[in-house]
């Protein structure tokens, strides 16, 4: 059984790891930046070389696999092993935006236009769409490692969760054609978003105050 102290060592360490990592992200852009966009990051974006777009997209899925070794190593169930990714990752995306507002001053507000992520094509959003997604694993996440993954899911629950998840996704694909050529007529689909956002949470508030957990559960048919 799981002590006080192992859930709180692992969310300690965890969380090292995701702010650091998340600061050396920041330290990678602000080098991107300086090189790329002297005159300053805006939209519409001016194309890199191909070798630098390149790195970028290899960089991205490193970190994804740096984010998934740090948070599979320690084994484990699979709900424990998925609330330690999603707590390290929403950690690195919170701290990587603080990072920049540190060392750039940017973004200017929280609905300042970014590029996300480059797989499969450019995702794009307001600072604040991703913030909250970030926060939202931070809290999921914590709550699964101090469960140890010990917790009760009903087939609804991961429907609804899923469908949240994939609206959230749908946001931030809608402008992949035109978000680095054109910003200006951007627009972002904040309805569509605080839909599935509003599924996530449900979908996490039904687990979480939900029957007991599946141990104690099959404590008592013991």
């Amino acid at each position: 059984m799981a002590t006080t102290s192992t859930y709180r060592r692992e969310l300690f360490w965890l969380g090292v790891f995701g702010v650091a990592f998340g600061y050396l992200e920041a330290a990678v852009v602000l080098y991107l930046r300086t090189i790329a966009y002297p005159a300053g990051f805006a939209f519409p974006l001016e194309p890199v070389p191909r070798l630098v777009l390149g790195a970028e997209i290899g960089r991205e899925a490193a970190t994804l696999a740096v984010l998934a070794g740090a948070s599979l190593a320690g084994g484990g169930p699979r709900l424990l092993r998925l609330s330690r990714f999603l707590y390290c990752f929403g950690l690195w995306d919170v701290a990587y935006y603080v990072g920049l507002k540190a060392l750039l001053n940017w973004p200017a507000s929280l609905v300042t236009w970014d590029i996300l992520f480059l797989i499969p094509v450019p995702w794009s959003a307001p600072v604040l769409a991703p913030a909250l997604v970030a926060a939202y694993f931070v809290v999921v996440g914590s709550y699964g490692i101090v469960k140890r993954g010990d917790v009760r899911t009903r087939p609804w629950q991961w429907v609804v969760g899923a469908a949240g998840g994939s609206s959230i996704l749908v946001t931030f694909l809608w402008n992949a054609g035109s978000c680095v050529r054109d910003m200006a007529s951007a627009s972002y689909p904040w309805i569509l978003y605080g839909l599935g956002f509003a599924a996530l949470v449900a979908a996490f508030a039904g687990a979480a105050a939900g029957p007991r957990s599946v141990k104690k559960r099959n404590d008592l048919v013991a």
